[in-house]
């Protein structure tokens, strides 16, 4: 009963409304609010309050800007990078090692025995620019050449410039050919630019692929024409054709514990064959350095075998190497380093460890399962990496636009290898996409960081090995150890010793915190509020509480506005005055009386039965049958 009595009371509160007028209501407010300034605009002179009423506006506008700029300021999510220093026993990196040479020359000349004599053909055409000069008793296979040409252009007359191709024609750019030993025509290096010619749909779109000198165009030419060849090999048959293991690796020491090439991990790499991860951390715990120190790092002695690299496409020789954290695919290509043979290349190691804080503050992600690009590397089991993303992406795309994966990067199921067979056209697209800007800002507007990550900074020391005193000797041991050969079998030139260890267990943890958090805000917002106007929290509830006042005094008037505005469209519309009591009466009574015709034309439709006159009845609030509880409210709330 109770219950109800006050929630009758609460009803009767509601529908009556604060109970005062707009302007009561701001008089109200300006008397009682603790800000300074609308106190005394209702307590001065009207000059004085013209007065304090510009200072309160003119300061309440200065609140909300600089609350405003406050505001933009935390909602940018801005960062402040703090360096710290950590002492620890850490975990050895992961060392993964490559050859630089992908595949033993003895093992795939017969793959590129046609390739390899257009090579020569092309070389001896660039060193003796004369047509008679060169040997032109050589049978070529002129398949591969015919696809993806190596050009001169000869731009001494600008306006008509010269494509000379290098083993047979020569055409102006519009497209018309003749033979080029009958035109006669020569060009050096000086004088023409070396390209290489990159055709599709069947030759009618053909794009330059300009080089400053002919090494880097031969080169580039050859590595392209021995991927066609390369991606139409097996995988098993590319393994079978690197370094393998036990003869590249031939002596191994980590810490005062031996090792050997069964502690290692191999893969394949398509740009470097073979390479071998030393403490990948995949099958077994990650091996910790007992101590900083060359004497506890890890040592090995490589040979590389320089004697059997592919001679065209191997032209750097020595140990390709990188350091990573545990359960990452190794990107040798990118971020790893050489090491030089007939030396020994001393590596200290340094860690520093990223932590980013994430969305909103930082475009990282954790795991890579917020990227929108399918992860090609998942194959591996190892962690998400931006080069994992790019990579990606871009295979993507040469998918979507070449209908077939580049042979360095990993395929989707279902989807095949480019080559000159199936794909004549793969080239000019893999150019357009390698040189499109929009493409790589593409990929990397939709890859992330990884919001914690762990890099090694390495300081590089390195020493003729083995000494000329101890040369011998050493190549004896190393040839008997491994060919069990009394005779020399390793080279000065193909042994590469590394030392690997940490400088220091000292690391930096370089970690992202919120430049502006929730705290500063509300100090920030606060201090202005207080300083301009001389309010608080309080202040800002009381300015709240006259909003809802006002809102309810509108919304109470406009239901009452709604509801007479319906009860006005109710009535009937009357043109004339209404017939009196006398006329209703003798209507009744009097059935010979008839009444004024335009009267009743205008009062009452046509068909309409006269009212039957009546005394109405009284229109007194105290007739009115209310419960007793209701009454009761009301006198209850009266007295309130």
């Amino acid at each position: 009963m109770h219950v109800k009595k006050y929630l009758l009371k609460g009803l009767h509160r509601l529908q009556k409304g604060p109970g005062y007028s707009y302007k009561e209501l701001l008089v109200w407010y300006c008397s009682n609010t603790n800000t300074h300034g609308p106190k005394r605009i209702i307590c001065e002179g009207p000059k004085k309050q013209a007065l304090w009423l510009l200072l309160t506006l003119l300061f309440a506008g200065l609140v909300c800007w600089q609350w405003g700029v406050f505001v933009r300021t935390y909602l940018g999510w801005e960062v402040s990078v703090a360096l710290s220093l950590g002492f620890k026993t850490m975990d050895f990196p992961a060392v993964t090692l490559c050859n630089a040479s992908p595949f033993q020359y003895s093992k795939v000349k017969h793959l590129l025995r046609d390739l390899d004599e257009l090579m020569e053909a092309v070389l001896d055409r660039i060193v003796a620019p004369e047509p008679g000069r060169t040997n032109g008793s050589r049978t070529l296979n002129l398949t591969i050449w015919n696809h993806t040409p190596l050009v001169l252009i000869d731009e001494r007359d600008p306006r008509h410039p010269v494509v000379l191709d290098l083993l047979g024609r020569d055409n102006t750019l519009n497209g018309s050919a003749h033979s080029s030993p009958a035109s006669g025509r020569t060009c050096s290096a000086q004088e023409c630019k070396v390209a290489m010619r990159l055709c599709s749909l069947n030759g009618t779109a053909c794009a330059f692929w300009n080089f400053t000198s002919a090494t880097q165009a031969v080169t580039e030419w050859y590595v392209l024409q021995a991927t066609n060849i390369f991606s139409q090999v097996p995988r098993q048959d590319l393994v079978a054709m690197g370094y393998s293991a036990p003869r590249m690796i031939l002596a191994c020491l980590f810490g005062t514990e031996p090792c050997s090439h069964r502690n290692f991990t191999a893969i394949f790499h398509p740009y470097y064959g073979n390479c071998y991860i030393f403490n990948w951390g995949m099958t077994e715990k990650a091996l910790p350095s007992a101590n900083p120190g060359s004497e506890f790092g890890l040592k090995l002695v490589l040979d590389i075998g320089q004697e059997d690299y592919v001679p065209f496409l191997a032209s750097t020789a020595g140990a390709r190497l990188l350091l990573h954290e545990q359960r990452t695919y190794p990107f040798i290509r990118e971020e790893g380093i050489y090491a030089m043979t007939g030396t020994e290349t001393s590596i200290g190691v340094l860690v520093d460890k990223l932590q980013r804080m994430g969305e909103p503050y930082s475009p990282c992600t954790v795991n890579g399962s917020d990227v929108a690009v399918q992860n090609l590397y998942s194959d591996y089991n190892t962690t998400y990496s931006i080069q994992a993303c790019l990579h990606s992406c871009f295979q993507d795309h040469m998918i979507h636009n070449c209908s077939c994966g580049h042979y360095l990067y990993p395929l989707p199921q279902g989807e095949s290898y480019c080559n000159n067979q199936d794909f004549p056209d793969w080239a000019h697209c893999y150019l357009d996409l390698r040189m499109s800007v929009a493409l790589r800002e593409t990929c990397i507007s939709m890859c992330k960081e990884s919001c914690n990550d762990t890099q090694y900074k390495m300081t590089i020391s390195m020493a003729d090995w083995p000494s000329e005193a101890s040369e011998d000797w050493i190549l004896h041991v190393l040839s008997q150890e491994r060919d069990q050969s009394p005779n020399i079998t390793v080279s000065r030139s193909g042994i590469v010793k590394l030392n690997i260890y940490f400088q220091e267990f000292n690391y930096r943890t370089i970690e992202e915190s919120a430049a502006n958090n929730i705290v500063w805000l509300l100090s920030n917002l606060g201090g202005q509020f207080g300083f301009w106007m001389g309010g608080s929290v309080l202040c800002l509830i009381e300015f709240g509480e006259i909003i809802i006042d006002f809102l309810w005094i509108t919304i109470i008037r406009l239901v009452a506005f709604l509801r007479s505005l319906r009860q006005r469209r109710a009535r009937a519309p009357r043109d004339s005055p209404p017939p009196t009591v006398a006329e209703l009466v003798e209507a009744h009574t009097n059935f010979g009386f008839q009444p004024d015709p335009a009267s009743q034309a205008e009062g009452y439709p046509h068909g309409q039965p006269l009212p039957i006159p009546g005394t109405p009845p009284p229109n007194y609030d105290s007739l009115r049958l209310q419960p007793l509880d209701t009454v009761e409210s009301d006198s209850e709330g009266d007295a309130i």
